[in-house]
């Protein structure tokens, strides 16, 4: 039965919180304040935020500065994984990742399904490794970050979840480089 193995000792991951959004500011980032104060609950600390326009460059730039930053183990997203042509977040980040993790768009479509329904189709939400770092693609809605985070990235950020975790990994992501 997968499970929190409470006599591993927790192991909080540095994480990146980047919205995505041509209408918002951080002030008003419903969806990036959900990721930042799970984090926090969860006892992982937030690496950095930010909040850029739907706009494929500037997000692949913050991506590849996150990705260089040895303090960040994890960037999350929330924004422009949608249909229309603004949403640009997944054509940023899938060409920078080396592994892509096909199970995360899976998992969070169960997920969103039990919610929404067929309405979950309009979602790309997607996950990869890039040089170490892992990345993560969520909808802009709370209710979606809540699904991502609460049904996924909770358990597999955690080193404790079992039978395995994305922690647990972490130190072997780049032992095809040394």
């Amino acid at each position: 039965m997968p499970g929190i193995d409470e006599t591993v000792a927790f192991v909080p991951v540095r994480i990146a919180v980047l919205t995505v959004s041509d209408t918002r500011t951080l002030a008003e980032d419903k969806s990036g304040d959900t990721l930042v104060a799970r984090i926090a609950e969860a006892g992982h600390a937030l690496a950095a935020r930010t909040l850029l326009r739907d706009d494929r460059d500037a997000i692949t730039a913050q991506l590849r500065d996150w990705i260089d930053d040895p303090s960040i183990d994890a960037v999350i997203t929330t924004g422009g994984t949608g249909l229309t042509g603004r949403d640009v977040t997944v054509e940023a980040m899938k060409p920078l990742f080396e592994k892509e993790i096909d199970g995360f768009s899976v998992i969070f479509h169960q997920i969103s399904f039990a919610k929404v329904g067929t309405s979950t189709l309009q979602s790309r939400a997607c996950a990869g490794v890039a040089r170490g770092t892992y990345l993560f693609a969520l909808p802009g809605s709370p209710g979606a970050v809540k699904d991502g985070w609460d049904g996924i990235l909770k358990y597999q950020l955690d080193i404790r979840h079992q039978p395995c975790n994305f922690v647990d990994i972490m130190p072997r992501l780049e032992e095809h480089r040394r």
